[in-house]
């Protein structure tokens, strides 16, 4: 029996907008602008309820700061 995990489960969900999101060509860094990230993953975590308020601002701390080392954009592998 598996057990569900809410924070891989929302950083699934993010992989998949940003992919959805991105102005990359396919097969590329999939990039987002780190606003657009950060809205919608508090959004989601939100929704979840089980993530912190806590937890959510420290990781969109950390994903902010490597965000600034690539003109503000986010990749998949900075989560």
């Amino acid at each position: 029996m598996s057990c569900w995990n809410p924070l891989q489960s929302l950083l699934s969900s993010m992989k998949q907008a940003c992919e959805i999101l991105t102005r990359d060509p396919e097969g590329g860094a999939a990039r987002i602008p780190f606003e657009t990230f950060s809205f919608l993953y508090s959004y989601l975590a939100s929704i979840d309820g089980e993530i912190s308020e806590t937890e959510i601002k420290a990781f969109l701390h950390e994903i902010e700061e490597q965000a600034e080392k690539h003109s503000g954009m986010v990749l998949i592998r900075h989560f």
